[in-house]
């Protein structure tokens, strides 16, 4: 086993069930030192929730469901029931890692003019967010139904008991709920549609205060037909509710009960390449994960990224540029790969990607950034430029058994479409295909919309083994939009090339380098910003960025958590 550089300082979790109250207000530690497992999330409770079942005799996947459950309660801004993700599960005695698929599909109905209006107008990004055409059919449930039908220790209907308990007696409304409800009630309808005005808000239009118990009985009766019936999203009278709540909104959605009914979370394998010593897994098309992550990784491999820390113009760099060539040929090539060729494996040749590591230099930035053409002169897709969305949440868990989970979960941008039924919100989830199918020069985009198709996503969530032993070593991912794979890469570089702790990663200054703009976050340092104009990286002003990391490690001591500082999450053990 590899031993990694440890931070002194680490803060021990809490190794008894606790209250409410006393989950809602405990503050999330640094780091966390755990032997017997630990939990990884975006809010306390849904840490507690998962708590709840590890200490219940359940794996990782039983707790999985309990988190995901939680979440959609606590912060519906950013995934729930309504939505999709992918999970990526490593199995501790196989020591194999496999893909679960809930991706949000679009109406079998839908057309490469999903979003042109009654008018035959291009809708604007913000009118097709908050519109019925955003919606496709939630999938997020189902994949957590496969995974546990897997790997589950527990029987189905008891993960839902701590959130069914908690939507019926309240929860503190958080300040990062409230912040949310009061910029999305400025210039969005959600202090306006049906359930969610008066849910979120009181009679006179406040969004709920921060402490305020927020009630949610129609969740509480949703989880429960989940916890009888685990497709009761997909074929029961719930699906006709979140049909007909779709097509209620403007520019009415096409879905149909059929749509729902037909529905099925897939089993992948993962998309696994070498880095050094390690093996690097995330999730396949359409997920861009697995490819963005391990094409940028193999082009760092080409680079002294070791050589130059986080505390060097240097080693940013070598992140930016490796960014850069790999969102740009993320942008062309990843979609559904039902729909489109996706050549995963030519994308990800080390003989191809070498050749993309050469157009990196040691002080210039690269030119005018393309898309390199792993097909050897076929023709390729148009390039694509979906907006970001940054919404969505992640998660790790770890069970005593040495099972891992790794789920990026989403509702797409901030309370999903803003559309509300039986307690939970909608996804908009179909915004993250390209509202229009053909680029400048005519040429159809891979990640156009289509009738039954998956829309393309930027979720990474990553597992890490060692390549020597196939022992676990890292799990990690973040919300974000597309920025997702900028905040994971940037995680599991300074792991496994800076000797970070998970913490010190999760908490370095975010940067975002896709096309020829370098966004940086707050606190990043002016000399390096300056240094990297130097080089000709249009450098943009700093701004704070929205990641939510979380991730777990074993060493030789145990295993250590990380909860972004960025959010309101926490790293505990049983």
């Amino acid at each position: 086993m590899i031993r990694f550089f440890l931070s002194a300082a680490f803060l021990a979790g809490c190794a008894a069930p606790q209250s409410d109250a006393q989950v809602a207000a405990d503050p999330a530690p640094a780091e966390t030192m755990a032997d017997g497992g630990m939990v990884a999330a975006a809010n306390p409770h849904a840490v507690e929730a998962g708590l709840e079942i590890l200490r219940a005799g359940g794996g990782a996947a039983d707790a999985a469901v309990a988190v995901q459950a939680a979440l959609g309660l606590v912060e519906p801004q950013s995934s729930g029931i309504g939505g999709g993700g992918f999970l990526v599960y490593f199995d501790a005695a196989t020591q194999d890692v496999t893909v679960y698929d809930g991706r949000e599909r679009a109406p079998a109905a839908a057309t490469e003019r999903l979003f042109y209006g009654e008018d035959g107008e291009l809708m604007g990004f913000v009118e097709a967010w908050m519109s019925g055409r955003a919606p496709g059919v939630p999938g997020a449930v189902d994949a957590l139904r496969l995974a546990q039908a897997d790997h589950g220790q527990l029987e189905w209907s008891a993960l839902f008991d701590y959130s069914v308990k908690l939507a019926e007696t309240g929860f503190e409304v958080s300040p990062r709920l409230n912040n949310l409800l009061v910029r999305l009630g400025e210039f969005g309808p959600l202090d306006e549609r049906p359930g969610t005005a008066t849910y979120f808000y009181d009679a006179r239009g406040e969004a709920r205060p921060v402490g305020y118990v927020l009630k949610n009985p129609d969740y509480a009766w949703t989880l429960r037909s989940i916890a009888d019936n685990p497709r009761a999203l997909l074929d029961s009278d719930i699906a006709g509710d979140i049909v007909t709540a779709a097509r209620g909104a403007p520019h009415g959605s096409l879905l149909t009960v059929e749509d729902l009914n037909a529905y099925e979370a897939q089993k992948e394998d993962a998309v696994c390449r070498p880095y050094r010593v390690w093996l690097v897994c995330s999730a396949p098309p359409p997920s861009s994960g697995g490819v963005a992550i391990n094409s940028a990784l193999e082009i760092l491999e080409n680079s002294p990224i070791r050589e130059n820390g986080p505390d060097t113009a240097a080693g940013w760099h070598y992140l930016i540029e490796a960014m850069r060539l790999a969102y740009a040929d993320r942008d062309r090539y990843v979609a559904d790969p039902e729909y489109a060729d996706v050549p995963v494996d030519a994308l990800l040749d080390e003989a191809y990607l070498a050749r993309r590591a050469a157009l990196v230099s040691a002080d210039a930035a690269i030119k005018g950034v393309e898309a390199g053409d792993p097909f050897a002169g076929s023709e390729t897709y148009g390039e694509d430029t979906t907006e970001p969305a940054p919404g969505t949440s992640h998660f790790v868990i770890v069970d005593g058994a040495g099972n891992v989970v790794s789920m990026t979960t989403t509702v797409e941008s901030a309370f999903g479409s803003h559309i509300f039924t039986n307690g939970f919100l909608l996804n908009n989830q179909l915004t993250d295909f390209a509202r229009e199918a053909y680029d400048e020069e005519g040429r159809l985009l891979a990640n156009a919309p289509a009738g039954g198709k998956r829309p393309r996503s930027s979720m990474s969530p990553v597992i890490v083994l060692d390549r020597e032993t196939g022992e676990f070593v890292l799990a990690a991912g973040s919300p974000g939009g597309n920025s997702i794979i900028a905040y994971v890469l940037k995680t599991v570089v300074g792991v496994l090339d800076w000797g970070l702790t998970p913490q010190q990663a999760a908490e370095l200054p975010n940067v975002i380098a896709r096309g020829e703009t370098v966004r940086i976050d707050e606190g990043f340092s002016p000399e390096i910003a300056d240094a990297l104009r130097a080089m000709g990286h249009q450098v943009a002003e700093p701004e704070g960025e929205i990641s939510g990391i979380h991730a777990v490690m074993k060493t030789d001591d145990g295993l250590i958590g990380a909860a972004d500082p960025r959010r309101e999450g926490q790293a505990r053990t049983p």
